[in-house]
């Protein structure tokens, strides 16, 4: 027999938006449930329903966009600590990267609700995602995320004799077992890491386990999207046509 559940989580587990926008959504009366307007707001809906936004709803999320930063070292993801800020600081026009294709114009209206999906040490540098889209956020740091991270580390010490197989599998962190990853030497001090998760500070750590000290560590790639060319200290937009995820690629 089919449960209900709350029409905002529901909606978020169809990947429609996130609970906060579909809460946003539902008191706006811009969701449907099997073609009526549903506008209350705790209201619960069973799994075999259908769910469907309305076009203002679409048109509002079609103006919700996504930053690609090359963070450089010293900036945090989120917010301000310890006297370093945050990398949103970045995201100011002069530092708009002239190869952006994009095709959308800056507005001061693309920093509310701009919030990292996803961390990116302090030390670190490369490809931080910042957006306004719940949907975004849900598909690369939900708890059921499978999107790929690409990494790579320059590394110093010996590493242990089964050291690399542990880093592709075997790992603990924290008490828990590490999903697998793909680790492999790129040269002879530079790691290449892809990895379906994201605990704080994980490659660091992992290192330290078998034997070695990261000295650098720059983030590649996020599922389909490239770091590229884009300068350290600089953004740009998340063109229409790309997305994290979806299609064939062989990386």
């Amino acid at each position: 027999m089919e449960e209900p559940l709350r029409l905002s989580k529901r909606m978020a587990e169809l990947g429609l938006c996130s609970r906060r926008e579909a809460d946003e959504y539902i008191s706006r009366g811009w969701v449907l449930v099997d073609g009526q307007v549903v506008d209350v707001l705790g209201t619960k809906v069973l799994p075999s329903q259908h769910i469907e936004l309305h076009k203002f709803a679409a048109q509002v999320q079609a103006g919700r966009v996504t930053i690609l930063i090359n963070k450089p070292v010293g900036y945090v993801s989120g917010q301000a600590e310890d006297g370093y800020e945050p990398a949103v600081v970045l995201f100011k026009p002069e530092n708009h990267w002239v190869g952006d294709n994009s095709g959308i114009p800056f507005s001061p209206v693309h920093y509310q609700g701009l919030a990292p999906a996803g961390r990116l040490d302090i030390d670190s540098v490369g490809l931080l995602v910042l957006t306004q889209d719940g949907v975004v956020a849900k598909t690369l740091i939900g708890e059921n995320s499978q999107v790929e991270k690409e990494y790579l580390v320059r590394v110093s010490g010996h590493l242990k004799g089964d050291g690399l197989r542990l880093l592709n599998h075997g790992l603990e962190l924290d008490g828990a077992k590490l999903k697998p990853a793909r680790v492999w030497w790129q040269n002879k001090d530079q790691l290449r890491f892809i990895l379906r998760e994201g605990k704080k500070r994980q490659i660091r750590r992992m290192c330290e386990l078998v034997g070695l000290e990261v000295v650098g560590l720059q983030r590649i790639r996020i599922g389909r999207i490239m770091l590229g060319d884009l300068p350290r200290g600089q953004w740009r937009y998340l063109a229409p046509d790309e997305s994290f995820v979806g299609g064939d690629m062989d990386f």
